[in-house]
């Protein structure tokens, strides 16, 4: 089969489109025809070493091993099973759960064995994958390019509007909204929970198509005057920030929040360190999340959603699995709206 390979961390000259034998099932795992691997932050931070410290960078301590297949949002076709797995579940169109875990249920996202395809294990930049076949779910929509774009960013979306317990009526803020995790947040929280949506982008131009999704006003980071736009759009201060962008907005952010607000990160596209005088988080009662992932349960309410039609897929662009460096060099690059997706 092809597959592309990260051969070590470093720039997208580190992605080589090999040849090398299918994938054989364990006992409990399927085989996957893979028709559809939509990119990540995720694989992208991993091939530049950004997770971890020092040398080694994964979801697991010891790092990532070499070559590796990243990839973690994958559909596609079950065309065999293991000896211990129901031969029904041959021909099913089946969308991947992104991990392995130990953690009891619930806690799943925060189990110390947890590991990724893609990182710790060979992931959807490939013809075929294999995967335990109790995280392979049916697909929510028919279309195996759309089904795709919802796996790692829609279950971190999803977790982070439920981790701050979004209500409705309440306003909640969204920085990079235009993005993969961002245009999801846009969606879950005013389609599903039901509140008013302050959505940041860097062209204004995306404001049309950010109002389809979900959001009451668009406003630009790029702004002098962000603090007050938004205070003004909301008639004063919000409720909660989702958050991808880190330090750039990091203190804007704070300002805007009300006393008794909440912020809850799962990226930091816009800078990974910040400063933080501890006074605004003790003197505003604000509430900080760390958000990575979510849970099994939560996975199967996003894609109830999104068979009811509740969260829709964005997609940017698509491009064929030989050319994984240019699609990854894409998704870097500002102004796109939603996914991009490699085509096997």
């Amino acid at each position: 089969m092809k597959a592309v390979h990260v051969t070590g961390y470093g720039d997208v000259d580190q992605l080589e489109v090999v040849d090398k034998p299918i994938p054989e099932p364990k006992d409990n795992e399927v085989l996957v025809k893979v028709k559809a691997c939509a990119i990540n932050n995720t694989e992208i931070w991993m091939r530049e070493g950004a997770y971890g410290t020092g040398s080694k960078s994964g979801w697991r301590p010891e790092g990532v091993q070499f070559p590796r297949v990243p990839g973690s949002d994958i559909t596609g076709e079950v065309v065999e099973t293991g000896a211990q797995v129901d031969e029904s579940m041959k021909g099913k169109d089946v969308v991947l759960f992104p991990f392995t875990s130990s953690g009891e249920e619930g806690l799943e996202h925060i189990s110390d064995d947890m590991s990724f395809i893609g990182s710790e294990y060979d992931g959807g930049y490939a013809e075929y994958v294999v995967w335990p076949a109790e995280l392979c779910f049916d697909m929510p929509l028919e279309d195996y390019t759309e089904s795709a774009v919802f796996s790692v960013s829609g279950l971190t979306a999803w977790h982070m509007v439920n981790q701050i317990q979004a209500k409705p009526g309440e306003t909640i803020m969204v920085t990079g909204a235009n993005g993969g995790v961002g245009s999801l947040n846009v969606q879950i929280a005013s389609q599903v929970f039901g509140a008013n949506v302050i959505a940041l982008v860097g062209d204004l131009s995306a404001a049309d198509s950010m109002k389809e999704l979900g959001a009451t006003h668009v406003l630009s980071y790029k702004s002098d005057n962000l603090a007050e736009e938004i205070l003004e759009a909301n008639g004063g201060p919000i409720d909660s920030v989702l958050d991808v962008v880190g330090d750039a907005l990091f203190a804007t952010s704070l300002q805007v929040l009300k006393k008794g607000g909440k912020f809850c990160t799962s990226g930091s596209a816009g800078g990974q360190k910040t400063n933080l005088d501890f006074r605004t988080l003790y003197l505003k009662h604000i509430t900080m999340y760390g958000s990575v992932l979510g849970t099994r349960a939560e996975f199967k309410d996003m894609l109830g959603a999104i068979s009811e039609g509740k969260i829709k897929p964005v997609i940017d662009k698509t491009f064929p699995l030989e050319e994984a460096r240019d699609a990854q060099v894409y998704f870097k690059e500002k102004g796109k709206l939603g996914k991009i997706v490699l085509l096997p």
